[in-house]
């Protein structure tokens, strides 16, 4: 997978986040999210939308560009972080790299074949579609469990533009008089 730094790949995997601050989250699919960390140069909210899976009511998620990626750099900076899931779930909490084979073990089993992203995560690492490769090759990758927490984290994203649909019946009834 090309890393989206710059370009059109930067605005076609921003995009999912606008559909969010129009109100249009549940047209994303149930496994997705919106992660909020905090810039770790200005400080501010950084809003990233990411697959997760669920595991014994935990969220994890994966960075298919492993640590190079600007939410993972604000995540090392401080781990404090909100998500919010398609269905209105607001989590605060805690990312923590997983690095235990019997919980990757019980994660791998339960993505393998669930997210349409699988292989190409699995490719970005290099490794195989194969548990043991896949523990072999660990500090390969970036999975991350959010531990709930009742410190402060950041403003989760919002949908502040709702107006705009306000802007859209107006136009419309214009068009149609």
């Amino acid at each position: 997978m090309v890393y989206p730094d710059h370009g059109w790949r930067r605005v076609f995997f921003r995009a999912p986040l606008l559909l969010w601050r129009l109100g249009l989250a549940r047209l994303h699919p149930s496994n997705f999210l919106v992660l909020t960390t905090t810039g770790r140069k200005s400080g501010q909210p950084r809003y990233t939308m990411l697959e997760h899976s669920r595991l014994d009511d935990r969220i994890y998620v994966t960075s298919g560009w492993g640590s190079r990626t600007q939410w993972h750099k604000n995540i090392v900076a401080d781990p404090r972080v909100t998500v919010q899931t398609t269905r209105g779930e607001v989590v605060r909490g805690q990312m923590t790299k997983v690095d235990e084979d019997r919980e990757l073990t019980r994660l791998f089993q339960e993505m393998q074949g669930n997210s349409p992203v699988w292989d190409d995560y699995l490719a970005s690492w290099e490794i195989e579609d194969d548990l043991q490769d896949f523990l072999a090759k660990k500090e390969r990758t970036s999975v991350l469990r959010l531990d709930p927490t009742d410190d402060p984290t950041p403003k989760a994203i919002s949908r502040d533009l709702l107006w705009v649909w306000g802007v859209i019946a107006i136009a419309g009834l214009f068009l149609l008089a």
